[in-house]
């Protein structure tokens, strides 16, 4: 394996997820096409070390998170900062959990949601 290239994540309202990867959560836009054969947007963001995928598709249900499903759990981002990330965010109006210590590593984090409910970590990690 040479890596993860994308995280793809379908929202329910695609002004507004892609408002919040890109505004709010900072993400550049790498390629956003409209495939109108699947009546779909598909939005490429730079995530750092991989891409998310961003996509629209009509009416999808709800994506189970409460109580915990099995599947992919949570995505997580990699900040050197978290005071000042955080700082950010609930500057946005997104609300975050309090931030908790790692119990294996020693390093803080903290979870939030996308409006669409799926749940975000930010990671404390120094910059090499």
């Amino acid at each position: 394996m040479g890596g993860v290239h994308h995280i793809a994540v379908i929202c329910s309202d695609y002004a507004r997820s892609k408002a919040f990867y890109v505004e709010t959560l900072g993400l550049p836009v790498i390629r956003e096409v409209f495939r109108e054969e699947r009546n779909s947007w598909k939005c490429d963001l730079d995530a750092g070390n991989a891409q998310i995928e961003l996509f629209s598709f009509p009416a999808p249900p709800p994506r189970v998170s409460h109580p915990e499903a099995a599947g992919l759990r949570h995505l997580a981002f990699t900040v050197a900062d978290l005071d000042a990330e955080l700082a950010r965010l609930h500057a946005h109006g997104v609300e975050t959990e309090p931030v908790r210590i790692d119990e294996y590593t020693g390093q803080r984090f903290t979870f939030f949601a996308d409006p669409d409910g799926l749940p975000l970590e930010l990671y404390e990690q120094p910059l090499p």
